[in-house]
């Protein structure tokens, strides 16, 4: 499948089980393709023809972007270095999740979890080790015995019931077989991560070529906020007030842009999902025609107090 029918299909099973989604970030290149919500779970999706070629570099600013937001970043693809990716199975690219357009729609629309998680050496599921060890007295088996029955030693039977250690896909079928009952823990692909200041910390020792946006930035931190810029976003920063009552996500213009329409309603449609207030400091010679909240930088650099910011929305 090519990727603009992955990207048109992934959006298209959000929406019918009942998510929001923004507009497609596509005025610039961007980490991400779309952020989308349904209740406290909230995702920013880049969809891949094959994983295996994602940067570092921008598994990195999406798993930062989406840590500011208590977010979860996530992958759709169907290959990786040319080999197809198996349904069901969640797989892992720079520490984010990656799981097939099958696998999406069965946990969207069918509410069915996937078990098996692709790993280093094979295929792997984690076990409820408090139920094995349950299970294992009421039938009053040893650690010894029920490791001698699974053909494992007592070490990694103690690693399940602890919870230190992940199962291969044939034990995990030995052991349910044994015991009876189900062990295998499903995969929540959409667990919020919580709020990461670790963006806005790593920021404050980022070089920012960019003067105009570098000026904002330093007026926005007199103010106490926590700022930080962007590099593939349709946004070139976001700010988080004293308290984190408010968050920000702002835009400068840039020299030769001719599309500040297209972007700024990509911020918009952003900002809405996340719950963020879109902003753009405007020059006065580029100004979006499309609603968004803009504000003069000189009228920013007479701003003495925080309260007159939050007056400007």
């Amino acid at each position: 499948m090519k990727l603009a029918q992955i990207l048109n299909a992934t959006e298209l099973i959000l929406k019918k089980a009942g998510f929001q989604v923004s507009e497609r970030c596509t005025s610039r290149p961007s980490c991400f393709d779309f952020v989308t919500r349904k209740g406290k779970k909230l995702v920013f999706v880049k969809v891949h023809s094959d994983v295996g070629n994602v940067s570092a570099r921008d598994a990195c600013e999406v798993q930062a972007i989406s840590g500011c937001f208590s977010a979860t970043p996530l992958f759709i693809c169907d290959k990786t270095h040319e080999k197809p990716l198996e349904d069901d199975t969640v797989y892992s690219r720079c520490s984010i999740y990656t799981i097939t357009l099958k696998t999406l729609e069965d946990i969207v629309s069918r509410k069915m979890q996937p078990l098996v998680e692709a790993g280093p050496g094979g295929c792997y599921v984690r076990l409820n080790g408090n139920a094995i060890r349950k299970k294992r007295l009421e039938l009053g088996l040893s650690v010894g015995k029920l490791a001698e029955m699974m053909g494992v030693s007592r070490r990694t039977l103690y690693g399940y019931e602890k919870g230190m250690a992940k199962a291969s896909v044939s034990a995990a079928y030995g052991l349910e077989w044994i015991l009876g009952i189900p062990m295998a823990q499903s995969i929540d692909v959409f667990e919020s991560a919580p709020r990461d200041t670790g963006f806005f910390a790593t920021a404050k020792r980022i070089i920012i070529k960019h003067h105009f946006l570098q000026a904002v930035l330093k007026k926005l931190a007199q103010f106490d906020f926590d700022v930080a810029p962007t590099k593939r976003a349709p946004f070139d920063f976001i700010a988080r007030s004293p308290g984190n009552s408010l968050s920000i996500v702002g835009a400068v213009p840039h020299k030769g842009e001719r599309n500040v329409d297209q972007r700024t309603e990509e911020i918009v449609s952003f900002s809405k999902i996340v719950n963020a207030q879109p902003v753009f400091i405007t020059d006065g010679k580029q100004v979006p025609n499309n609603g968004i909240s803009t504000i003069h930088h000189k009228d920013l650099e007479e701003i003495e107090h925080p309260e007159e910011f939050f007056a400007q929305f």
